[in-house]
């Protein structure tokens, strides 16, 4: 008997755990009037939490040219306003009880107003929903390609990275 509730109990956990997806990776946010990519992210697990930071922002020519290695624009909305590039945007971010979503936390870096985030994944992207009481707006993250990093945009590491919650404004 002890030995079928202990079966039992091993394979809920691990259902459990095996329902969501990794969402750990290299993402691109994409402008939803102009369909082109606008910045670089890395989402990353950090103490049993996810941690999504900017790592790269195309300018308007199409060019990835505000990187964590060469930071130019500032987020406004945030507490002595820090580079976009290496600005964490989802912090604490785990499993929900159902499972399939992780939930934690987004900010706006240019109002510095924070949401609750629910993160998942859908046909090999990730969907990042953002909300306010019954209110919200989701926006889906396509993959980061691979063959865009390069000797100029080098892959960061991602389990190098420490998360360093962003402080809206007053």
């Amino acid at each position: 008997m002890k030995n079928i509730l202990l079966k039992s109990l091993t394979l809920i956990f691990l259902s459990s755990i095996l329902s969501a997806e990794e969402i750990s990776g290299f993402w691109e946010t994409i402008d939803k009037k102009s369909k082109k990519p606008t910045s670089v992210i890395a989402v990353y697990a950090y103490e049993g939490k996810y941690y999504a930071r900017i790592i790269g922002s195309y300018n308007q020519e199409g060019v990835l040219d505000d990187t964590i290695y060469q930071p130019k624009g500032r987020a406004p909305g945030i507490e002595g306003h820090p580079y976009y590039a290496g600005l964490d945007i989802v912090w604490d971010a785990k499993l929900d009880d159902e499972g399939d979503r992780y939930k934690g936390y987004v900010v706006d870096p240019r109002s510095g107003k924070v949401y609750h985030a629910q993160l998942w994944k859908k046909d090999n992207n990730l969907v990042l929903r953002g909300k306010e009481f019954i209110f919200g707006r989701s926006v889906v993250w396509p993959p980061f390609p691979e063959e865009k990093f390069n000797s100029s945009f080098k892959k960061p590491d991602l389990s190098a990275f420490i998360p360093a919650i962003p402080q809206a404004r007053k």
